[in-house]
């Protein structure tokens, strides 16, 4: 079949397709700044709107700006707070158990008791031993006085002794001397008496005299010998008795020196026997107070108003010193530990306002920078890293700040240590 003839103007010309005529001319295009101004004119309304969302994004992106360069937050903080793991501290069975987990309990409450029986008995044995230390020291102390009293009396008694052994000596002297004199004496009697006789012995030989007298001045010259004798013996006496007064001396001496040397050691050795009674005293009241707290330590009770927490006590249990038995919760002392970047850190102070979102409540509360962490919290984990062995990667850390929460935030005690928050500091 031939194909359809093409059309053709009546001037006999080819007639053009219907792709020819849709690539007219096109009229040409009004500047932007034209159409702009007469959307303008055509739309006042859409041009302020325009205008006033401009101002509000320029508006909110400065306020953005202004709010991220004096604000920093995390969302790696939580509640802290002090949790006490009560322990016993003596070893006893359970005989009491006074509360249950999640209990709240007031500061000095009765939590745990233990069976006191055997500690009631060792306390009334210290106080038993107190008692006779006491009555011990009592019987011991008058003996230092009375020791000082024999002392002063007995060295008083040997200078006595002294005095009168020297005053004995003199006396001894003077009797020497005069017994010296008389045996002088009856010396020169008896060469008296001895020449006499001599004489009238010639004389009897003579026939001068009679034999009577010469009997007589022979009786005399033998007396006079016999005094001499006689006051020899007495002034041997008399030297015999200046030695035994100088002897008895030299004695009453070493007993005053005895006395004087020993009378400080005896006073030291009563003292050194009071102070020995004062310290098993001592001793025994210190027994008696260690006893009577192991009694206390059998009553088990809150060091604060808390919640009990991890209890693992029952009744019946035999426990040791040192076994946690239970937790107490102090929700009256509560902090933020907020775990920031360390490039978060540049501005933070102690003494800035935080704003803290607890996540568990529909509220936020105040708080205040306190203190930062004297180390990174990777420092402080069981295993820190050690970046001089291996292969180093840089690792932006975080330090814990401490934040204290305002007072009266929290007046029902709602919030509890390990909650999550997210605080944010107000850097000016």
């Amino acid at each position: 079949m031939d194909p359809a003839p093409e059309p053709r103007h009546e001037n006999g010309h080819d007639a053009p397709g219907p792709h020819e005529e849709d690539h007219e001319p096109e009229p040409p295009r009004e500047p932007l700044g034209t159409r702009a101004r007469r959307w303008r004119r055509a739309h006042p309304r859409g041009t302020w709107l325009i205008v006033a969302g401009a101002i509000v994004l320029i508006a909110g992106g400065l306020l953005l700006w202004w709010y991220f360069h004096t604000h920093e937050s995390t969302d790696d903080a939580q509640i802290d707070g002090h949790i006490a793991p009560l322990s016993a501290r003596v070893a006893g069975t359970v005989i009491a158990v006074h509360v249950e987990d999640n209990q709240a309990v007031e500061k000095g409450q009765l939590l745990v008791e233990l069976d006191p029986r055997d500690y009631q008995v060792a306390l009334a044995r210290a106080e038993a031993e107190l008692a006779q230390a006491k009555a011990q020291l009592e019987a011991e102390s008058p003996s230092m006085p009375i020791t000082a009293t024999t002392n002063v009396t007995q060295i008083a008694t040997t200078s006595d002794d002294v005095t009168s052994a020297r005053a004995a000596i003199v006396a001894a002297e003077r009797e020497y001397q005069s017994a010296l004199a008389r045996v002088q004496a009856a010396t020169a009697n008896q060469t008296r008496s001895d020449a006499d006789l001599a004489r009238y012995k010639y004389l009897l030989a003579q026939r001068a005299i009679p034999q009577e007298r010469y009997d007589a001045y022979l009786a005399a010259a033998k007396s006079a010998r016999a005094e001499v004798d006689s006051s020899r013996a007495l002034a041997n006496s008399a030297k015999k008795t200046v030695e035994q007064q100088e002897a008895r001396l030299k004695q009453a001496q070493s007993r005053a020196g005895e006395a004087n040397r020993n009378a400080p050691h005896q006073l030291s050795i009563r003292e050194a026997a009071i102070a020995a009674r004062e310290a098993a005293v001592k001793v025994a009241e210190a027994n008696v107070a260690r006893a009577r707290l192991d009694l206390e330590y059998t009553r088990i009770v809150a060091p604060f108003a808390g919640v009990i927490g991890n209890r693992s006590v029952e009744l019946g249990q035999h426990v040791q010193p040192g076994e946690q038995l239970l937790g107490v919760v102090d929700l009256a002392d509560l902090w933020v530990t907020a775990n920031f970047k360390e490039t978060q850190l540049r501005h933070l102070r102690a003494g800035q306002s935080v704003r803290i979102k607890v996540d568990a409540l529909a509220e936020k509360i105040d708080g205040t920078v306190v203190s930062f962490a004297g180390a990174s919290g990777a420092r402080y984990s069981l295993l820190p890293p050690e970046n001089a062995t291996g292969n180093f990667v840089k690792v932006v850390q975080r330090l814990p700040v401490r934040i204290k929460i305002a007072p009266d935030q929290d007046p029902h005690h709602h919030l509890r240590p390990g909650m999550s928050v997210v605080p944010n500091v107000r850097l000016r």
